[in-house]
């Protein structure tokens, strides 16, 4: 049976060669790769986002009803803009969009799976503006890949292998369970845990950690980020082109949408 014994070190950050090197030398799961190896190569593309890039002390408590209505307050300013049709461009990997393609107001998000602020916003934010403005039409959703490391890496893979109808619900569940597995000694034991639900077996596990064009491309949606529209830090949401860099609450985000509509 093939061995998928995965220890990541979620203190290491890696560009486009260090993570190139960690694919190539360990294919992620069949060496048990370490983090130190990971980033050796490379003192990695993002360096701004530290305080914002590991998990939060304690994951959220699940809920499955809706969050309430955000009280109204003033929308915060933005801290940049970019060209919303090359932002929409298509990248390396097809955008998962959730609500009406046609909604008239796109937020796109980059993220990074092992970010506790990303976990807040997913758990505690989300629930509202998706009741409020994207299961109404007026909002759609598009997350994007920005990981941190490589275990952000891995679970951003196995999001992307999910089948089709399971994908948001695996992001969810990522971000709920966050502290199981992100700073989990057995990173690859833990992941495997979570994939299962998903239907994932231990076969097709490995198989997804260890497709190399699928790494390359998630690492090719981080650089973009960065390079074209100045991602430096996660959560980074662009509100049809407008840029806002770390945690937001429903409140806010609310504020920012109404302003748009």
């Amino acid at each position: 049976m093939t061995r998928t014994d995965v220890r990541l070190d979620t203190s290491k950050r890696f560009g486009t060669k260090a993570a190139t090197l960690f694919g190539t030398a360990c294919l992620l799961v069949l060496a048990g790769c370490s983090g130190e190896e990971s980033g050796t190569a490379s003192s990695g593309v993002v360096t701004s986002a530290t305080a914002q890039e590991t998990p939060a002390p304690s994951a959220a408590p699940a809920t499955t009803a809706p969050a309430p209505a955000a009280a109204a307050v003033e929308a915060p300013a933005a801290q940049g803009t970019v060209d919303v049709a090359e932002l929409m461009k298509p990248g390396a990997l097809p955008d998962v969009v959730m609500g009406d393609p046609n909604a008239p107001v796109t937020i796109v998000e980059y993220a990074s799976m092992t970010c506790g602020h990303c976990a807040t916003f997913h758990i505690q934010t989300l629930p509202t503006i998706k009741a409020n403005y994207i299961d109404t039409g007026k909002a759609k959703l598009i997350m994007r890949e920005f990981p941190f490391d490589p275990r952000a890496l891995a679970a951003f893979m196995l999001a992307r292998c999910a089948p089709e109808d399971k994908r948001t619900a695996m992001v969810d569940v990522l971000f709920r369970q966050q502290d199981q597995w992100a700073r989990a000694q057995n990173a690859s034991e833990a992941l495997f845990n979570i994939s299962k639900l998903a239907g994932f077996t231990q076969e097709s596990f490995a198989a997804c950690l260890n497709d190399k064009d699928l790494q390359t491309k998630i690492v090719e949606t981080q650089e973009r980020g960065e390079k074209e529209f100045g991602v430096a830090a996660t959560p980074t949401l662009f509100v049809n082109g407008n840029r806002y860099s770390g945690a937001m609450g429903a409140p806010e985000l609310s504020a920012v949408i109404e302003s748009m509509l």
